[in-house]
């Protein structure tokens, strides 16, 4: 048996391509705010994680090239030898301030962070508890652990507490939830996960990737907008949404950020975040602080085109964030769509199996504080028409 057979044997993608159907690694050749160029035309993006439109902004490019003439284009080390800059220090105690937690940890990347935080904390005589839609990083974090492993329904509480119940009352438990469901833009029920965890003795972990700078009325996320900010143990956050970076965090008691810091392999054996995304993420959230506007708008923007979607016919799903999915059913007709929507300037995101459910295929979109009321009008005008030439709505 050849180990590269099943390379050989993947023809799915070169299918899929020839019939101009691929989706999927699209060079963009051009960024200006929330229009792209593919091939050489301007598309309205709607499918980006730059909800508070800074990924263009003067003040973050600025200090991303301030950093780069005072330190180099990156750190050529671990944060555990020599790759640690006084920029990666203030950035942290920034973010423990920020999110009302006693430190917090910067790591290379979102992915990383998941890794570094479950494989760290979870041995032998631990149990770890996922709901069944959490990031596939979680989903790697735990295979990477020592402990059990176990997953609840997707946002199914009296499923959770079934089997969290169950588990010996000796080992360590810890719960992790997406605070924002990245596919459906749904929230996690923090007020009753928080109930559960404090009835069976467990930790929580919450990754809002999704949530923070979005969620809650001073963008701290998830936990904020449920008020459960002194109950949730642990909170995760990447810096390539909100924060117009590259990168991610966790905050926490400063106890175990400091065991965290000291242990976990995917922070001490990989090089650390480059002095342009940290002066990015500084610069960031500088303005997710002082411009609550930013908020208020995306806000606007989420109910105009969630309001707008559905209004058509379209199924929006149990979304109640700026992350607005169209689910059409099979995986053709999500590649049709997505199709037809490319051809009209539109750059969205197809969806299918296993990031969502069998025959829940869906077109992802998501949206700016930044974008204009008339790209806005132009994407629902587009959707509809493409809507009704493929039959999905009437």
């Amino acid at each position: 048996m050849n180990i590269f057979d099943k390379c050989y044997n993947f023809t799915r993608a070169e299918e899929v391509q020839e019939l101009g159907m691929y989706p999927y690694f699209t060079p963009i050749q051009e960024v200006v705010g929330n229009k792209v160029k593919v091939d050489g035309r301007e598309m309205i993006m709607v499918g980006s994680n730059n909800y508070l439109g800074l990924l263009d902004n003067p003040r973050v490019m600025k200090a991303a090239q301030d950093a780069v003439d005072r330190y180099g284009v990156a750190t050529c080390g671990s944060r555990f030898l020599n790759g640690t800059l006084d920029i990666h220090i203030e950035l942290e105690e920034r973010l423990a301030k920020f999110m009302k937690k006693e430190a917090a940890l910067a790591f290379s990347t979102g992915f990383q962070t998941n890794q570094g935080i479950i494989s760290t904390l979870i041995g032998r005589s631990d149990a770890v508890i996922t709901d069944r839609m959490v990031h596939a990083s979680i989903i790697d974090a735990c295979r990477l652990s020592y402990g059990d492993i176990h997953k609840f329904k997707h946002n199914d509480m009296d499923d959770l507490e079934r089997i969290i119940s169950s588990l010996n009352n000796d080992l360590g438990k810890l719960i992790v939830v997406d605070g924002v469901f990245s596919m459906e833009g749904d929230l996690a029920d923090l007020p009753k996960v928080v109930e559960i965890a404090k009835k069976y003795n467990a930790k929580i972990m919450v990754d809002d990737a999704h949530g923070i700078g979005v969620m809650g009325k001073n963008g701290r996320g998830t936990s904020e907008h449920f008020g459960v900010e002194d109950d949730v143990d642990l909170v995760m956050g990447t810096f390539s949404k909100s924060f117009a970076s590259l990168g991610g965090f966790v905050a926490g008691e400063k106890k175990v950020i400091s065991y965290i810091k000291h242990f976990a392999r995917s922070l001490i054996f990989s090089a650390s975040i480059t002095p342009a995304s940290v002066a990015t993420v500084i610069a960031t959230l500088d303005i997710i602080e002082s411009e609550p506007e930013r908020r208020e708008r995306l806000w606007k923007i989420t109910e105009k085109m969630k309001t707008g979607f559905q209004a058509m016919g379209y199924n929006t799903g149990p979304t109640e964030t700026p992350i607005i999915p169209v689910i059409v059913g099979n995986d053709e007709l999500a590649f049709m769509l997505w199709k037809l929507l490319r051809e009209t300037g539109i750059f969205t995101n197809p969806v299918i199996y296993p990031a969502v459910p069998k025959d829940q295929s869906l077109i992802r979109t998501s949206y700016s504080a930044t974008h204009s009321d008339e790209d806005l009008d132009f994407v629902l005008q587009s959707f509809e028409k493409c809507g009704k030439q493929l039959g999905i709505i009437k």
